[in-house]
């Protein structure tokens, strides 16, 4: 008798090669670092260029994570963050290599891989993250980010995404199961 392919290899099948998310990744890494490397030659720590009543770019340092949480710390920090973007890399090879062809799977995965190594590049190079986009209005003001940020953000959300749409996809099939 045939081996016959599973479902999860048909998915494969017909998705996207690993490749190609490795290189969903490299873009978004590259338009990260381009950007911050322009921002980092173009303003003096601290500038803000006006662009929008409630949205300027500027130029900002974060030493700490999202929110610059544990940014006051003694620099002790970027190794523990740089430690979680290397391990959180290689969870993410691995996943993306075992499922290749789940599409919104693979790009919220690449995408968070993408802005992970992003900043990850930052910490080793700088010892900080370069953040530029700043969102405020009247005295309140969102943390400065960069396109790392938001690629992680994004992908975060897709993550999510999939798996309430996995979760409905087997609660339907489980009610289809129970009706036969």
């Amino acid at each position: 008798m045939p081996d016959q392919a599973s479902p999860r290899d048909e998915r494969a099948a017909t998705g996207k090669p690993f490749l190609f998310w490795l290189l969903v990744a490299l873009g978004i890494i590259v338009l990260d670092q381009l950007t911050k490397l322009y921002f980092d030659t173009q303003l003096a720590y601290g500038e803000r260029w006006p662009l929008l009543p409630f949205f300027d770019f500027t130029l900002l340092y974060n030493t700490g994570a999202a929110f610059s949480f544990l940014a006051s710390g003694e620099g002790w920090q970027r190794w523990l963050f740089t430690g979680i973007a290397l391990g959180a890399s290689v969870l993410i090879l691995h996943l993306l290599r075992r499922h290749p062809g789940q599409t919104l799977f693979c790009t919220s995965l690449s995408l968070i891989l993408g802005g992970a190594i992003g900043n990850l590049a930052d910490r080793l190079y700088h010892g900080h993250v370069v953040d530029f986009l700043l969102f405020y209005w009247n005295d309140w003001y969102f943390p400065a980010f960069n396109v790392a940020d938001i690629s992680i953000t994004c992908g975060a959300a897709l993550l999510i995404l999939d798996e309430l749409l996995r979760m409905r996809r087997d609660r339907k099939q489980a009610a289809g199961a129970s009706d036969q």
